[in-house]
């Protein structure tokens, strides 16, 4: 991969985590607000943001998804004007959390499928979002998938 390819997938996970992190407020301003939340593919969201599942170890889900793609926005908003001084740790951290959030999307498309029986757009886009900036992680710090999954 060339130096101009990194800087373009650099951009790419910024952009797609600061998309992420829009979709993960307009959520929260929703359940802040007690607005129904409406889905635009005609899913029932306001039921899914709203269920027992909505938290995670009494946490909003949007709430950990605003860390999530806050971080990783602002990470890589860090990297692309200030490479040099870009602590290496980061890197790692950008690593593990873009693989947990990509765990847990599964999770919790897992639950919207066989345990709510129920769609969300937001939730499936948030979904994709992460699916996205994981992929792309992988190939901009060049993880082979037997790297992820053994060390």
């Amino acid at each position: 991969m060339t130096f101009s390819s990194d800087i373009l997938t650099q951009i790419s996970i910024l952009l797609l985590a600061a998309c992420g992190f829009f979709v993960a407020h307009y959520v929260y301003n929703k359940k802040r607000k007690q607005e129904y939340l409406v889905c635009p593919i005609k899913f029932d969201c306001n039921t899914v943001v709203n269920s027992d599942y909505s938290k995670f170890f009494g946490i909003p889900v949007e709430i950990l998804g605003m860390i999530y793609y806050g971080f990783t926005s602002l990470s890589y908003l860090f990297l692309i004007f200030a490479p040099s001084s870009y602590p290496i740790f980061l890197s790692g951290t950008s690593i593990a959390l873009s693989a947990v959030a990509f765990i847990f999307s599964l999770y919790l498309m897992f639950i919207l499928a066989f345990v709510l029986r129920r769609g969300c757009s937001w939730c499936i886009l948030s979904a994709i979002l992460c699916t996205l900036i994981f992929i792309l992680t992988v190939i901009l710090y060049h993880l082979g998938w037997g790297s992820l999954i053994f060390g």
